[in-house]
């Protein structure tokens, strides 16, 4: 059975960004899935360049899809452009933010 988009979502909202305590897909993190076949291509970013949780996020967040039932490979590609902004976060977490 193949995995759908919405799956790696949900798996993917369970890696945290443990400098804000939310996790990245709520923050806006996740740019983009593609799936092919059994790989799934996750494209995400960092809050800023230089991170020091990063290769801890990305680890967790290869870890988080291939537990997926009908994945044998996460290709997690980081990138830096477009620059994430607070402006990509979900309202609610804004406004808990206050930004």
């Amino acid at each position: 059975m193949a995995v759908t988009e919405e799956q790696v979502r949900e798996a993917l909202s369970t890696v945290m960004d443990p400098e804000l305590g939310f996790n990245i897909v709520d923050l806006g993190l996740v740019y983009d899935i593609e799936i092919d076949g059994d790989t799934v291509n996750v494209t995400m970013t960092l809050t800023y360049m230089g991170c020091p949780a990063g290769p801890q996020m990305v680890a967790a967040a290869r870890q988080a899809v291939e537990q997926l039932e009908g994945v044998e490979h996460a290709n997690i590609n980081l990138v830096f452009s477009p620059p994430w902004t607070p402006d990509m976060m979900r309202e609610e977490i804004r406004w808990i933010l206050g930004r």
